[in-house]
């Protein structure tokens, strides 16, 4: 089975192409999604004791974790700590269901890929890119985004270009979607082939 690390810079489109993948009935592993069911549960309890701010109503307040940690990097990195190892037993429980079901590929949407300096247990990695304009464009566009929080996200992230040149797959999310639909395809073929050599 090969493992497709997809990754991106922010509003590069990577949800759209995980959709894609989808579309193809490619299994996708969603960090973000996997961090969001994360604190509805198990990250509860430990986000609390080290962000009590944090919890609201016995829940987690993703806008004011937000307010805490953005921008200081000591408390972004111990939050980082608590939900990291979380998030990584929930994509090996994945990997291991779809091992066991025959899948030849699943996807895991991990938009940190490079910057956690994790390793993980990835054969392939996909970049999506566009254009900057495009970028701060659909970014501008999202609820809550400002200049200030669009660019303390941005310095958080390692360039598009540093992205490009360590991927085996590149996905230009400023062609049309239907062109972005064609570039999964023969990235679906390509990896699927793999398997079967």
């Amino acid at each position: 089975m090969i493992k497709l690390g997809l990754t991106g810079s922010m509003a590069t489109g990577k949800s759209t192409v995980a959709s894609m993948f989808g579309k193809r009935h490619v299994p996708i592993y969603d960090a973000d999604k996997a961090v969001h069911k994360l604190y509805q549960n198990e990250a509860i309890v430990p986000v609390g004791k080290a962000f009590p701010k944090a919890v609201i109503d016995g829940k987690i307040d993703r806008a004011a974790l937000a307010g805490e940690v953005l921008g200081d990097k000591g408390k972004l990195a111990q939050l980082e700590a608590i939900v990291h190892p979380l998030v990584h037993q929930k994509m090996h429980e994945f990997i291991s269901f779809h091992q066991n079901v025959g899948q030849k590929l699943v996807v895991l949407e991990i938009p940190l890929l490079f910057e956690t300096g994790k390793a993980y247990p990835l054969d392939k990695i996909a970049v999506t890119f566009c254009d900057d304009q495009t970028q701060k464009q659909r970014a501008m566009a999202r609820p809550g985004m400002s200049e200030e929080k669009f660019a303390a996200i941005k310095e958080r992230q390692m360039s598009q270009q540093d992205k490009i040149q360590r991927a085996d797959f590149l996905i230009d999310t400023g062609k049309t979607p239907d062109q972005t639909q064609q570039m999964v395809d023969e990235i679906i073929q390509t990896c699927r082939a793999l398997v079967n050599d």
